[in-house]
């Protein structure tokens, strides 16, 4: 997964960011991946993912809503494009796919805020630990201003 992936949830924040991550990649010449986490419960005693099957359910659905916010992003951005976008969509915990996924990125990219409750933060959970662990660099896309 060369290029540069950018972490969606479906929020603001994760459109400005995969919006921007789009224009960088044409910039850049390098592939997109845009990658969207379904959140799974954790077991209580390995702390180890609970996929029920209507998580993968979700995935399917998650997938193709990405898949349409990427080619709209894209209409709205026009010319130039990344050479290639790609849509990955798991179950997971968002932050751990994330910084795994940044193994093999050159350059990360998030909103500064996800689609959790806590509206007052500067900055999301999840992107806070991936800014602290990822193996690349990160770009935070901030507020809309």
């Amino acid at each position: 997964m060369a290029g540069i992936v950018v972490g969606v949830d479906g929020s603001d924040h994760a459109h400005r960011a995969l919006t921007w991550a789009m224009k960088e990649a044409a910039i850049r010449h390098v592939p997109l991946t845009v990658l969207a986490v379904h959140a799974v419960a954790a077991s209580g005693w390995t702390g180890n993912p609970i996929i029920l099957p209507e998580d993968r359910d979700d995935v399917d659905k998650i997938r193709n809503t990405v898949q349409e916010t990427v080619a709209k992003t894209a209409a709205e951005i026009g010319q130039p494009q990344p050479p290639s976008v790609t849509v990955q969509a798991m179950n997971g915990f968002p932050a751990h796919e994330l910084i795994e996924a940044s193994r093999n990125a050159e350059l990360m990219v998030l909103g500064a805020r996800g689609a959790g409750g806590f509206t007052t933060l500067m900055i999301g959970s999840v992107s806070n630990q991936v800014v602290h662990h990822a193996h690349c660099p990160v770009v935070v896309v901030p507020h809309d201003r």
